[in-house]
């Protein structure tokens, strides 16, 4: 199997987008920590496919501040079960919510049936996202408000998060 990307202009720099053919499998920012980890090798260039078009055009509606619904992507984003039901988690914060790792980490114990979960295990899969700004892993934030642990930079954690609405005098930017 071969991936296809495309790149996307958005305010916060380059976006690559990633395909299987039919289904969006990554979109990443500029020099992100994980960067295309998942991509099966070789890849081709290829911009006009349908996935991409209606990705490009949700990504449109995002950064003009509308509120687009991602389920009218398809998205697989390719992990372990474990990975999976995190970033399931991250796609069902509300737009201008955000949620505590450990708070993740809750639903995650929850979800596979056992006592408790580690934050920092949630906070390794959140990390290894492959579908940024999608999967909404800039939602997530620090116990103690702080926005931390951004593959895509801080500073771009904090942007799309304003973007959003959320009120960022309640959090702490280190």
């Amino acid at each position: 199997m071969v991936d296809m990307l495309t790149t996307y202009q958005s305010p916060i720099g380059d976006l690559t987008l990633a395909s299987n053919g039919q289904q969006l499998v990554g979109l990443w920012l500029a020099e992100q920590k994980y960067f295309g980890a998942t991509l099966e090798q070789p890849t081709i260039e290829k911009n006009d496919l349908p996935i991409f078009e209606k990705t490009k055009t949700w990504l449109d509606q995002y950064f003009c501040g509308q509120r687009p619904d991602v389920a009218n992507l398809e998205l697989a984003p390719r992990g372990s079960e474990f990975r999976q039901i995190v970033w399931q988690l991250l796609a069902d914060i509300p737009y201008g919510k955000v949620m505590t790792y450990g708070h993740i980490a809750q639903k995650v114990a929850t979800q596979m049936g056992k006592p408790s979960m580690s934050s920092q295990a949630v906070g390794a899969a959140i990390a290894h996202n492959p579908i940024s700004i999608i999967i909404a892993c800039h939602r997530v934030i620090a116990s103690t408000g702080s926005l931390t642990g951004y593959a895509g930079g801080i500073e771009n954690k904090a942007y799309l998060l304003r973007l959003e609405g959320v009120d960022m005098k309640r959090l702490y930017v280190p």
